[in-house]
Protein backbone atom coordinates (compact mmCIF):
# COMPACT_ATOMS: atom_id res chain seq x y z
CA UNK A 1 0.00 0.00 0.00
CA UNK A 2 2.99 2.27 -0.18
CA UNK A 3 1.95 3.38 -3.69
CA UNK A 4 -1.13 5.16 -2.38
CA UNK A 5 0.84 7.34 0.00
CA UNK A 6 3.15 8.43 -2.80
CA UNK A 7 0.22 9.40 -4.98
CA UNK A 8 -1.16 11.53 -2.19
CA UNK A 9 2.16 13.32 -1.74
CA UNK A 10 2.32 14.11 -5.42
CA UNK A 11 -1.12 15.70 -5.33
CA UNK A 12 -0.24 17.86 -2.36
CA UNK A 13 3.02 19.04 -3.85
CA UNK A 14 1.23 19.97 -7.09
CA UNK A 15 -1.40 21.86 -5.09
CA UNK A 16 1.31 23.73 -3.18
CA UNK A 17 2.96 24.79 -6.41
CA UNK A 18 -0.38 26.06 -7.74
CA UNK A 19 -1.00 28.03 -4.54
CA UNK A 20 2.43 29.65 -4.74
CA UNK A 21 1.83 30.63 -8.33
CA UNK A 22 -1.59 32.10 -7.50
CA UNK A 23 -0.32 34.10 -4.53
CA UNK A 24 2.53 35.81 -6.37
CA UNK A 25 1.43 39.08 -7.98
CA UNK A 26 1.60 39.11 -11.76
CA UNK A 27 4.58 40.94 -13.15
CA UNK A 28 3.55 43.65 -15.61
CA UNK A 29 6.10 44.65 -18.20
CA UNK A 30 6.33 48.35 -18.91
CA UNK A 31 5.11 48.99 -22.43
CA UNK A 32 6.74 51.70 -24.45
CA UNK A 33 4.70 53.53 -27.06
CA UNK A 34 5.35 52.40 -30.59
CA UNK A 35 7.35 54.84 -32.67
CA UNK A 36 6.03 55.33 -36.19
CA UNK A 37 8.75 54.74 -38.75
CA UNK A 38 8.53 56.21 -42.22
CA UNK A 39 7.89 53.81 -45.08
CA UNK A 40 11.01 53.10 -47.10
CA UNK A 41 10.59 50.82 -50.11
CA UNK A 42 13.18 48.10 -50.26
CA UNK A 43 14.88 47.05 -53.45
CA UNK A 44 14.03 43.48 -54.46
CA UNK A 45 16.82 41.03 -53.76
CA UNK A 46 19.01 40.25 -56.74
CA UNK A 47 18.55 36.69 -57.98
CA UNK A 48 21.66 34.64 -57.65
CA UNK A 49 22.32 31.91 -60.20
CA UNK A 50 22.61 28.39 -58.82
CA UNK A 51 26.15 27.15 -58.38
CA UNK A 52 27.54 25.39 -61.41
CA UNK A 53 28.56 21.83 -60.70
CA UNK A 54 30.09 19.42 -63.12
CA UNK A 55 28.01 16.29 -63.73
CA UNK A 56 29.42 13.21 -62.18
CA UNK A 57 30.46 10.63 -64.77
CA UNK A 58 28.30 7.61 -64.03
CA UNK A 59 27.61 4.98 -66.60
CA UNK A 60 24.55 2.80 -66.80
CA UNK A 61 26.72 -0.30 -67.04
CA UNK A 62 28.20 0.30 -63.60
CA UNK A 63 24.94 0.87 -61.76
CA UNK A 64 22.76 -1.56 -63.72
CA UNK A 65 24.93 -4.23 -65.31
CA UNK A 66 22.05 -6.16 -66.95
CA UNK A 67 20.08 -3.25 -68.40
CA UNK A 68 21.47 -3.57 -71.93
CA UNK A 69 20.75 -7.29 -72.03
CA UNK A 70 17.20 -6.72 -70.79
CA UNK A 71 16.57 -3.96 -73.34
CA UNK A 72 17.85 -6.16 -76.15
CA UNK A 73 15.56 -9.00 -75.04
CA UNK A 74 12.56 -6.68 -74.84
CA UNK A 75 13.34 -5.32 -78.31
CA UNK A 76 13.56 -8.81 -79.82
CA UNK A 77 10.27 -9.87 -78.21
CA UNK A 78 8.53 -6.67 -79.38
CA UNK A 79 9.82 -7.26 -82.94
CA UNK A 80 8.55 -10.85 -82.93
CA UNK A 81 5.11 -9.71 -81.68
CA UNK A 82 4.85 -7.01 -84.37
CA UNK A 83 5.89 -9.56 -87.02
CA UNK A 84 3.20 -11.99 -85.81
CA UNK A 85 0.58 -9.22 -85.87
CA UNK A 86 1.54 -8.25 -89.45
CA UNK A 87 1.35 -11.88 -90.60
CA UNK A 88 -2.03 -12.34 -88.90
CA UNK A 89 -3.36 -9.12 -90.47
CA UNK A 90 -2.35 -10.40 -93.96
CA UNK A 91 -3.60 -13.95 -93.49
CA UNK A 92 -6.90 -13.26 -91.76
CA UNK A 93 -9.56 -11.38 -93.80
Amino acid sequence: MSGKSQRGKKKHSAQRKNLKMRQSPPVMAAQQPAVAQPYEPMAPPKPTPPPVTAPTPTTMAVRYPYILTELRTIGILAGIMILILVVLALVLP
